[in-house]
Formats: structure tokens, sequence, C-alpha cells
């Protein structure tokens, strides 16, 4: 299976590429499910079988939506920033987090 997922994400990045587009990849132990989309928050225990729940600043979240959220938000966030959520397989460009500006030279 994990050969499997190897293929699936190498034509993935291929036609993301064909079309001008990027493939980002969220680290697999991202709390996405358990950090609430409103606040911030994170939930300390949450098992599978819980699929709503209420945060401590009274939003209720549909787990997989609450984790849709805070996946396309982080995605943006690398889009934004030019750094990874994970180590990409190869980096064609981007910047550090770190470093938004391109450094100037002093003449």
């Amino acid at each position: 299976s994990d050969a499997a997922w190897s293929q699936f994400r190498s034509m993935l990045e291929y036609k993301a590429a064909w079309y001008g587009r990027e493939v980002i990849a969220i680290d697999r132990w991202f709390p996405s499910s358990k950090l609430c989309s409103s606040c911030g928050a994170l939930a300390d225990e949450m098992p599978l079988n819980v699929r709503t729940w209420t945060c401590d600043c009274g939003t209720t979240h549909d787990r997989d939506v609450n984790a849709a959220k805070n996946l396309l938000a982080a995605g943006q966030a690398v889009t934004a920033c030019g750094a990874g959520v994970r180590p990409q397989r190869s980096s064609p460009g981007g910047q550090s987090a770190m470093k938004q500006e391109t450094s100037r030279r002093e003449p």
C-alpha cells in the first residue's frame, strides 16, 4: 500500500506541474481534526468515534469539516510563506518562512 500511495502522489505532482499548480503535503501527524478552526485551541484526547465536538470557545465542530478547514489554512500558510509544513521530496523553489523578503545589495 505504501508503494501505491507513492505512485499516486507522483502522478498527482506530475499533473499539478502540467497545469501549473502545486501539491502541498501536510505532515501526517498535524492535528487537523483536534485543532479548533475558530480559536486555535487544541483538544487533548479525541477518539475516532467522536464525530462532533464543542470547543471551549463555544464553537461546535464536525470533525471532518473542521479538519478540512485546518488543512486548507495550513496549505494557504505554506503558499503565503513559501515554506513547507513538512519537507517536500523536491523543493524547486520557495523561501524559508523566516525570510520573506529578498535581500538587498548595498552599492
